[in-house]
């Protein structure tokens, strides 16, 4: 799944359960005053669309409670839970949801993306100005609820109504690697897609996934019950494989947070910010140190990752070079998929002070990244040569947004006391690492450790990280 995403080709579909972390309600508690006009149990009642259909024969084709229901519920102002946070911050362009709120949008915006989002018909044909998502809501939106997609009319009349979300969806089914979040697959019309591509697709069908919570025993439910319910999920789970849907199960819900937290994790890691700057090159020497630099920086674009720099002084240049040959000599383009330039500002104008535009300014870079390199670091102020104290700065910024920090302790300088302070937490165990990462990381502090020797220890540590 992390290689879909990297490649761009992930979706989600986000079910009713997704909006439940953040405090909507689901289906059944919906509809739940609507069956006590029927003078039903919701508890009993399986076919919840059916239930809403009972309710508008009753009112004489009349859905205005429904519609009333419906905004009453989900026109609150809640906030977008973690899950919606955390895939909001992913490279997703594609998101599908059942849903009616606004917290997919809502997440989207906070983390700085345009959204153009479709819920009518009529909406598809248009597209949003540099838009960065394009959000299906296929069973409408909680503004438009005399719209929405409720009743078992609804249900049966989608494929007139709404036939070009249903080839939509059928495209990117195809085209998409889908991460369903949140969905239970009783809805009819997704059945109904899924259906028509695996027909279309049997041998060929893109693997897709989904999270579910795996069955618990019920407090006092007996041994043939439980077991019971197992053997339907057993049998479910292999439907969905039918469809090319892979099952992956949580016993609770805020296992699925930290599975999504994984995901982040990886794809963060994939960006690497490399923090140095030098007006004094000792020990080594400039030559030796530009050198190693813009092969370092070479080598990691090399391997696919994406290179971060804020262009710092006596380091910035070797390292867009390093990128650049590589870029060139590969027969790639140069985009920010593998090189991200962020130059440091060195005047403030506005309202705001440098020293404060600065710190903004490296939070953002850092909340880009998942590895961050640290080399050098020294500035000249008046005649003294002094340790940098921005790139102190950037490491804390570093551990604080969870930045994997590899300083190159044997460049001196502010690199070398920021070797020493991860040696000091790793060994405390407030920075968590993968086995082997420590004893590379003493290595860059050691005395007998050459340039070439930091060199390939850096490249090995992204491997394991």
């Amino acid at each position: 799944m992390s290689d879909e995403l990297e490649a761009g080709n992930l979706a989600i579909f986000a079910g009713a359960g997704f909006s439940m972390a953040a405090g909507f309600v689901d289906w059944k508690n919906l509809l739940r005053p609507i069956a006590e006009d029927l003078q039903l149990d919701v508890e009993r009642e399986y076919d919840l669309v059916a239930l809403a259909q009972y309710h508008t024969n009753d009112n004489v084709a009349n859905r205005h409670r429904l519609n009333q229901l419906l905004v009453t519920e989900f026109a609150r102002e809640l906030n977008p839970s973690e899950n919606h946070l955390i895939l909001a911050r992913l490279p997703i362009s594609t998101w599908w949801t059942t849903n009616y709120d606004r917290l997919i949008e809502q997440a989207l915006k906070d983390a700085g993306k345009v959204v153009d989002a479709k819920y009518r018909r009529q909406q598809l044909p248009t597209t949003v100005h540099k838009r960065d998502v394009v959000l299906y809501k296929m069973h409408g939106d909680v503004e438009n609820a005399d719209e929405a997609i409720l009743t078992r009319d609804d249900y049966e009349r989608y494929h007139l109504r709404m036939a070009p979300f249903i080839d939509a969806l059928k495209g990117d089914l195809v085209a998409k690697t889908f991460l369903f979040l949140g969905f239970s697959f009783t809805d009819p019309n997704l059945d109904y897609i899924l259906s028509r591509v695996r027909i279309s697709y049997e041998q060929n069908q893109r693997q897709s996934h989904c999270v579910l919570r795996r069955v618990a025993r019920l407090e006092n439910e007996s041994d043939a019950d439980f077991e019971y319910r197992e053997r339907k999920q057993q049998l479910f789970e292999k439907e969905l494989l039918r469809f090319g849907i892979r099952t992956t199960y949580v016993r609770e819900f805020s296992e699925i947070t930290e599975i999504l937290r994984a995901i982040e994790t990886c794809h963060r890691r994939r960006s690497v910010f490399i923090s140095g700057a030098a007006h004094d090159y000792a020990p080594f020497g400039e030559v030796a140190s530009d050198k190693f630099v813009f092969n370092l920086a070479g080598a990691i674009s090399k391997r696919d990752f994406r290179i971060i720099s804020g262009f710092g002084l006596g380091i910035g240049s070797a390292v867009i070079a390093g990128v650049i040959e590589t870029t060139a000599l590969d027969g790639r383009a140069l985009d920010e998929d593998r090189l991200l330039v962020r130059p440091f500002p060195q005047s403030a104008p506005g309202m705001t002070d440098r020293a404060q535009l600065w710190t903004r300014y490296r939070e953002d870079i850092l909340k880009r990244a998942g590895v961050a390199v640290f080399v050098f670091g020294n500035k000249l102020v008046g005649d003294e040569v002094v340790h940098s104290n921005g790139m102190k700065e950037e490491f804390d910024l570093a551990l604080a947004n969870g930045v994997f920090p590899i300083p190159v302790g044997i460049t001196g300088g502010m690199a070398r006391e920021l070797w020493t302070e991860t040696i000091a937490l790793l060994d405390s165990g407030r920075l968590l690492a993968p086995a082997g990462a420590r004893e590379l990381i003493s290595e860059l502090g050691a005395d007998e450790t050459t340039l070439e020797r930091a060199h390939t220890i850096v490249l090995e540590l992204l491997k394991i990280l």
